[in-house]
């Protein structure tokens, strides 16, 4: 009779246990019918005008929500104390060519409590939570904000450098706010660099560089309709001068602060951001010095349901500036920039699938090349004439399932 109580208190503790911890597994799986065509044309005044234009039509994924797979779990230690672990990795369901190869969207492990959450691991940065929150595309497919595009990667003819921890960040430390501050919310991070050190440092400094580092936070407040954030980041690069033997890493930091709102009106919700991005380089002595190079940007943008659907719709503008001084009276060439309009539509099947439809263009200006997204790349030269991106178009229709 003991044996028996024993045997059954034990099975109602083990039963206890598993009913305090969860895992999931969850998932999206998007596919799209996709065309992207871009335009480039001749620049020299004195030669024949050329026009090249470079199109594709594909069979792409993550045309209104990324493709993903992931694992989460979540184990209650009492006392209103958690922890969790999240691991997400991209999948291209279009061709099968890519799944759980890394978990490089996301790969965290937390502990959360009354005093908020405390997260270890890769996962976006908080600029970019920013950035896809007031965006009606939420920067997925054709139709995303010029701005994430702008700033993650260095643009032809711009000058303007490769920002790799701009999206997502490894090795970070993150603190979040807990959920019961009357509206506000907002995080901290820092991303480790995990560089090594050598002493005494070389001639050049390439030791001090920081590469890899990620610094930056955000704070908002969402209340009824309204829904506002700010958020400021410093992400360290690094950048060459000279050539052969000659060639020397100097540390860069890219600072990048923006500001963003939504209002929702019930029959029409209205998106607004603005994104400052600032290159700084550090030269080797006072007469390497490089000027910094500034991105502005900026996004409106509306969503309006339409039944089980909705209609998206965003205009956004990035511009460069170079901070060039003219030289004996000699006016510099005007700075790069370029507009994106997009429009979409999304029709609900159900809470977990999705039809979707999305049209975008892009104009360039004075040597920026940014384009719709992942489409056929531009062609600098072409033999005959040097050509400069002009205008990128495109448009997707798929079908999205989540689980």
């Amino acid at each position: 009779m003991k044996k028996s109580l024993l045997v059954l208190a034990a099975l109602a503790a083990c039963g206890a246990a598993s009913a305090q911890s969860t895992v999931t597994l969850f998932g999206v799986v998007d596919a799209a019918y996709r065309n992207v065509s871009n335009k480039s044309e001749s620049t020299n005044p004195f030669g024949p005008f050329y026009s090249v234009k470079a199109s594709r039509t594909e069979l792409a994924n993550s045309g209104l929500n990324s493709s993903r797979l992931g694992f989460r779990g979540v184990e209650d230690l009492g006392g209103g104390l958690s922890a969790s672990f999240w691991l997400e990795s991209p999948i291209t369901n279009d061709d099968g060519a890519t799944g759980l190869s890394n978990f490089s969207r996301r790969s965290t492990v937390s502990l959360a409590g009354s005093f908020g959450e405390i997260r270890l691991g890769r996962d976006k940065t908080a600029t970019v939570l920013n950035e896809e929150q007031f965006d009606p595309f939420a920067d997925t497919g054709i139709g995303g904000s010029l701005i994430i595009d702008a700033n993650e990667t260095s643009v032809s003819g711009t000058g303007y450098g490769s920002n790799s921890t701009y999206k997502r960040a490894g090795n970070m430390v993150q603190y979040f706010l807990p959920r019961n501050l009357g509206g506000f919310y907002g995080n901290v991070g820092y991303s480790l660099h995990e560089l090594t050190r050598t002493s005494p440092d070389s001639v050049a400094g390439a030791d001090k560089t920081n590469t890899g580092r990620h610094i930056g936070g955000r704070v908002g407040y969402a209340a009824g309709p309204l829904d506002v954030a700010a958020s400021y980041a410093q992400n360290d690069t690094s950048f060459t001068t000279g050539t052969g033997a000659a060639a020397v890493a100097r540390p860069g930091k890219i600072k990048t602060f923006n500001l963003g709102a939504t209002y929702d009106f019930g029959v029409a919700k209205l998106f607004g951001e603005y994104s400052r991005s600032k290159d700084q380089r550090d030269p080797l002595n006072v007469f390497t010095r490089v000027p910094d190079v500034d991105l502005t940007g900026y996004l409106i943008g509306v969503t309006v349901p339409i039944g089980p659907g909705q209609i998206r719709a965003s205009y956004s503008q990035v511009k460069y500036d170079f901070n060039r001084v003219p030289v004996l009276g000699v006016v510099n060439a005007p700075d790069p920039k370029s507009n994106k309009l997009a429009l979409g539509y999304v029709h609900n099947l159900s809470k977990r699938t999705a039809l979707y439809g999305t049209i975008a263009r892009v104009s360039n200006k004075n040597g920026a090349g940014n384009t719709v997204g992942a489409g056929p790349s531009y062609v600098v030269a072409f033999n005959r004439a040097a050509l400069q991106p002009k205008s990128s178009m495109g448009y997707e229709f798929g079908i999205r399932h989540a689980f």
